[in-house]
């Protein structure tokens, strides 16, 4: 090999290698479990009364899955950034919700139930992620299933809870304007 072939071949693996590192440090940030989940012991007419006495605008349930990739997914590149568990953990007291979970839970009409029977009999979760908000009378209000396409969308995902438009329009309406919107902001004025 010649020293030329050698010294392109150690510029190529620095280059990828810094891409790869860089792409890694994005995604780094906090724990979702201590920094966007509250902490639950399963009493959901508490958790309404919580919610209510801190002015919180709803309950979000992610509903997951151990195995599941998207959930994965979701907890390492959105649910763990500061900005999003600030946002959230500001309008909202959020609760993570495992579908094949055989813990006893109460639900929010005083139910005594667990989180499968919960997810699967009366929240008719069968894919994960699902992100069900609740109003402050435990009515579920929006259903979102699936990950999202990123941190952006998922804060959009918040705002079109958090501010009642989901009384509105659709969610997909919502995220159609904001993208428009977005797109409005760059193009340079002429």
């Amino acid at each position: 090999m010649t020293t030329l072939a050698f010294l392109f071949r150690c510029l190529l693996f620095l280059l990828l290698f810094s891409g790869w590192a860089g792409s890694s440090q994005a995604v780094v940030g906090k724990d979702p479990y201590t920094h966007f989940f509250n902490e639950s012991w399963g009493q959901f007419p508490e958790e309404l009364e919580k919610a209510r006495a801190e002015g919180k605008t709803a309950i979000l349930l992610f509903f997951e899955l151990d195995e599941c990739p998207f959930c994965r997914r979701m907890k390492t590149t959105v649910l763990n950034q500061p900005e999003v568990q600030a946002y959230f953990r500001e309008h909202f007291l959020n609760f993570a919700i495992d579908i094949e979970g055989e813990v006893e839970m109460t639900d929010f009409k005083g139910t005594i139930t667990t989180q499968r029977i919960f997810s699967e009999k009366d929240n008719r979760v069968r894919a994960t992620p699902v992100f069900a908000f609740y109003d402050l009378q435990g009515d579920r209000i929006v259903r979102y299933t699936g990950a999202t396409s990123g941190i952006k969308e998922f804060l959009w995902l918040g705002e079109f809870v958090a501010q009642g438009i989901y009384k509105d329009m659709s969610f997909t309406r919502y995220k159609r304007q904001k993208a428009n919107q977005a797109s409005q902001d760059v193009i340079p004025a002429r």
